[in-house]
């Protein structure tokens, strides 16, 4: 069989984004050596933070011709404490997202063996969801501005755009997204009670797209309801669809329903490739154990897989997170999951696992 090699960016970025990323590639060249059937042509850009404090801007302006011949853009994470948040996140992160239109952030959620959970009475297999966050516009269209800049009648805007094509576009992906699912369920997220132009059109699509589905079971659910429904009743759920907002709130919920931001992956994707599509883990630049060596590379791990999945690698996705699961399952945890273990030894349990070692330690 011919190998097939994957030309893929690494953007490391800010706080234990390196360090995640870098337990990332390893595991990937295991597999790559493993399997046999994959290799991967990584080639790493150091923009960030620092690339910020040395040149004015987190990339250089030409960055996103210098990303669009690769095959998938492999993230760590972005923010830093001396450099404001939203110069970090609409400087990096969100110029990649929204210049290679990746209006589909996808978030699996599950509960990976040997990790505890805060749910009473769950366990592995009752928590299984993916949450389909529209990723382009929304809340975070980045539609507004500030007046009178420190005077006492100072005024800031945050206008929410919703469009029909946007809107009917991510319904789409997701009822296609739990049509592919064995339970063929979605819950449309809303605010259509107090947001009255669009979240109403956001419930409308939602209702029209469904006809294209019939086979979906959907239902609808305010989201400050959907907090409760997630924490006392997640068997209930599977694919979730919500905005740009709500979903960014909703899986940080997710995560740490299943036991920690440290094992939450992410995937923004163009669906109809014509562009790199980006793959990172949820849990941020997490600066207060940068360098210690601590960092969970779980996310990070599953992140590689939705990576494989979407490159069309199914067979290696699904042998990595064997691997992490039976890593998880033995113990071998970082300490934000209550372990002891090391980001390299975790890396170095899910490596040997790939490669069939009967033992992990």
């Amino acid at each position: 069989m011919k190998m097939k090699t994957h030309k893929i960016a690494a953007i490391p970025a800010d706080g234990i984004g390196p360090e995640v990323i870098d337990a990332g590639t390893q595991v990937l060249g295991a597999l790559s050596d493993h399997l046999g059937t994959l290799s991967f042509d990584i080639t790493r850009f150091a923009w960030g933070s620092d690339h910020y404090k040395a040149h004015g801007v987190m990339m250089p302006e030409d960055g996103l011709d210098q990303l669009k011949s690769f095959d998938a853009i492999y993230f760590g994470a972005v923010g830093a404490p001396d450099v404001p948040d939203h110069i970090t996140l609409w400087g990096l992160r969100l110029p990649i997202c929204q210049g290679f239109d990746q209006y589909a952030n996808v978030r699996p959620t599950r509960i990976i063996p040997g990790v505890n959970t805060p749910l009473k009475d769950v366990g592995v297999g009752d928590l299984d969801w993916v949450i389909v966050r529209e990723n382009s516009e929304g809340e975070y269209s980045g539609n507004g501005g500030r007046t009178h800049k420190g005077l006492p009648e100072e005024v800031g805007t945050e206008v929410s755009i919703f469009t029909r094509v946007g809107v009917t576009r991510i319904m789409r992906f997701a009822f296609a997204m739990a049509q592919s699912r064995p339970r063929k369920l979605l819950t449309v997220v809303t605010k259509s009670n107090a947001q009255r132009f669009g979240m109403v059109m956001w419930d409308e699509i939602a209702a029209e797209v469904a006809q294209e589905f019939p086979d979906v079971t959907w239902d609808k659910m305010l989201v400050d309801a959907m907090t409760v429904r997630m924490t006392l009743d997640p068997q209930s759920l599977d694919t979730i669809v919500a905005t740009n907002l709500h979903a960014d709130i909703l899986s940080d919920l997710a995560g740490a329903l299943a036991g920690s931001l440290g094992v939450a992956p992410t995937a923004n994707i163009d669906p109809e490739g014509r562009f790199p599509s980006m793959f990172e883990p949820i849990h941020g630049s997490a600066f207060d154990i940068a360098g210690n060596g601590i960092a969970n590379p779980v996310a990070t791990f599953w992140t590689a897989a939705q990576m494989l999945d979407h490159l069309g690698e199914g067979t290696a996705s699904a042998h990595l997170m064997a691997a992490v699961d039976r890593v998880c399952a033995a113990g071998i945890l970082t300490p934000d999951v209550g372990g002891s273990a090391t980001t390299q030894e975790v890396t170095d349990a899910v490596i040997k696992a790939i490669r069939g070692r009967n033992s992990l330690g």
